[in-house]
């Protein structure tokens, strides 16, 4: 029975190393030189710790004396804390037709800075209907309107395309200063 590995993101540990001279690094950082793999495996073993490949594509290839599931460890809640400090940018989304009103395209606008202020990317569209397709220059307008409107807070990333029954346009949040 054959095993088959798709994707192993691990380092290869002792037995997995198959090279017949590493450069051997021990656990406080310090060079051991380079020495056949049976020594370094003796030395690793003699410690109680792993000997682990960390440059397979030095010549000849690093390997390092450490304590692997330790390593593992430290690793694993380094990135979940890196996970933690992570904002996902969202992308939210205002529609209007194009015969809006003034209180409405205002209202419509406040929305939209609320969104960048918490610091969300805004997708702006304007959808035709009907007989509306042949004016979509009024839809440009509409949006330059609204450009206006949300420039203290925002940026415009995509110019106004149209896309379908519809012209939209991506605002970003303008960097804190």
């Amino acid at each position: 029975m054959e095993v088959l590995i798709i994707n192993k993101k691990e380092m290869p540990i002792n037995e997995e190393i198959r090279d017949k001279e590493v450069r051997v690094v021990d656990e406080t950082g310090a060079q051991l030189g380079i020495m056949d793999i049976k020594r370094a495996m003796n030395l690793a073993m003699e410690r109680n710790l792993d000997l682990v490949k960390i440059a397979p594509q030095a010549q000849p290839p690093v390997c390092r004396i450490m304590d692997y599931g330790k390593f593992r460890f430290e690793r694993a809640k380094s990135e979940k804390e890196a996970r933690k400090k992570q904002k996902t940018v969202e992308v939210k989304e205002v529609r209007m037709s194009l015969n809006i009103d003034v209180h409405d395209f205002n209202t419509k606008a406040n929305h939209a800075i609320k969104f960048l202020q918490s610091g969300d990317k805004v997708k702006v569209s304007v959808r035709f209907r009907g007989r509306e397709m042949t004016h979509t220059n009024l839809g440009k307008d509409l949006l330059d309107r609204f450009r206006e409107a949300v420039a203290d807070h925002g940026a415009v990333e995509k110019e106004p395309k149209m896309e379908g029954r519809s012209m939209a346009m991506f605002i970003a949040p303008k960097a804190a200063k």
